[in-house]
């Protein structure tokens, strides 16, 4: 699309957050254009083919905290059916004998103890005003501390040392979880299709020194009254977004809310009608570095994997097809050699190599949890923020992401009202 003469806001980035920023100022009659740098919407939600058969979410996948998921009434509204089918942690069927029912049910207790802790200590923190990184909320000696700190590789995308007690705490979670069938990155691609944007369309500078915005980009310059920036916060922190006058502030909150990792392989599984459906598959409980796997979502052929952490960085770094190959290599050594033969590598995620997010969600570094509020405050009532690192209790998910664009145009409409002495 060309871009328009006159624009009152320029939303930057068609993630979830840019989406319902999107939605939201047109359902307030405002008129705005959406600049994104790929040639998809969705951002971090990515929704693949892997095989014919098989659908595949590179990015989030789960309808996190679904009884407060605006994603489910968007989803019900497009016509995208969900899936209520529990997911494959906890006290789902697990495979195999490399992680035993009894291993099982020690380590939940231990997980669930660990958060016990975590609580205490957050609570301790807030009043003090010391936070501290959550690995010490891990009990000593501990033989399950390895495994509970690749399970914050999952959740944080980070390993317990990197992360705030008091952010980690903070993180809402009604333990509800669905999914869509046809992928949640799929969703957000038709969630964004009535809007105006402007794909292939990278921002390299806002310049808020005039009176009007003056926005560079891939496709040229955009004048705009108001700026909503929606992109993760490794960017802004790297700038390769750059503001003019500079935002150090700004700089400096996205750099303590980095984005962490978290990696996913599809495998083909041939004959997977002897696999459980959605069953999970666990075995190196005594390391952090260890993938977990998601037999046969929605049934299909296939097996899901996951990595995190330091972990996925390192197989990132070993280049494509590296994660996948671990994971077979993981799987045969839970399930035996046969299982080598049936196995077939068909997509894995690289989010830390993407260019437009290098990494996968946000985690507040430790003493930095304040630095959400920070990173979301509008500027000079004309820059404006959003997405999943600016959500106080959801962040690292899509729906907090979204919440977030709808937040940012309550400020920007506030603003508009303010300007025109209502």
């Amino acid at each position: 699309m060309s871009f328009p003469s006159d624009i009152n806001v320029a939303i930057i980035g068609a993630g979830a957050a840019g989406l319902g920023a999107g939605h939201a100022l047109k359902r307030a009659g405002v008129s705005f254009v959406v600049l994104e740098a790929r040639d998809r919407a969705g951002g971090r939600g990515h929704t693949i083919m892997a095989a014919p058969d098989v659908t595949f979410d590179l990015g989030c996948g789960w309808l996190h905290s679904a009884d407060r998921n605006a994603f489910v009434k968007i989803a019900g509204q497009l016509g995208f059916e969900i899936d209520r089918t529990l997911p494959p942690w906890r006290d789902r069927i697990a495979v195999g004998n490399a992680f035993p029912p009894a291993d099982r049910a020690e380590f939940l207790r231990a997980l669930d103890e660990f958060f016990d802790r975590l609580e205490e200590a957050a609570k301790e923190a807030a009043k003090t005003g010391v936070d501290r990184p959550a690995n010490v909320c891990l009990k000593p000696g501990n033989r399950w501390n390895p495994m509970i700190d690749a399970i914050s590789t999952y959740i944080n995308g980070r390993e317990l040392d990197q992360v705030s007690v008091l952010d980690f705490d903070a993180y809402e979670d009604t333990n509800i979880n669905w999914r869509v069938r046809r992928g949640y990155g799929a969703l957000m691609g038709a969630y964004g299709a009535s809007l105006p944007i402007a794909f292939g369309c990278e921002v390299t500078l806002i310049d808020h020194s005039g009176r009007r915005l003056r926005i560079e980009t891939s496709q040229g310059t955009l004048p705009a009254d108001k700026v909503i920036v929606t992109v993760p916060t490794n960017l802004i922190a790297q700038e390769a977004i750059r503001f003019v006058p500079p935002l150090p502030e700004k700089v400096d909150a996205a750099a303590h809310l980095p984005l962490g990792l978290a990696d996913k392989v599809m495998l083909a599984l041939d004959g997977a009608e002897e696999m459980p459906a959605d069953g999970n598959l666990r075995g190196m409980t005594m390391r952090t570095e260890m993938g977990t796997y998601h037999l046969r979502p929605f049934g299909q052929a296939c097996v899901e994997g996951f990595f995190g952490g330091r972990f996925a960085q390192a197989l990132e770094d070993e280049g494509d097809g590296a994660i996948a190959a671990h994971a077979i290599d993981e799987i045969v050594a839970f399930l035996g050699n046969d299982f080598r033969r049936r196995l077939k590598p068909l997509k894995e995620s690289r989010w830390a190599h993407d260019r437009f997010a290098r990494g996968s969600y946000s985690h507040a570094l430790p003493g930095h949890a304040g630095k959400r509020t920070v990173l979301a405050a509008p500027v000079d009532g004309r820059l404006f923020f959003a997405g999943e690192a600016t959500s106080p209790n959801f962040f690292s998910t899509a729906h907090g992401a979204h919440d977030s664009g709808e937040r940012a145009v309550k400020e920007v409409v506030q603003s508009l009202s303010f300007r025109d002495g209502a």
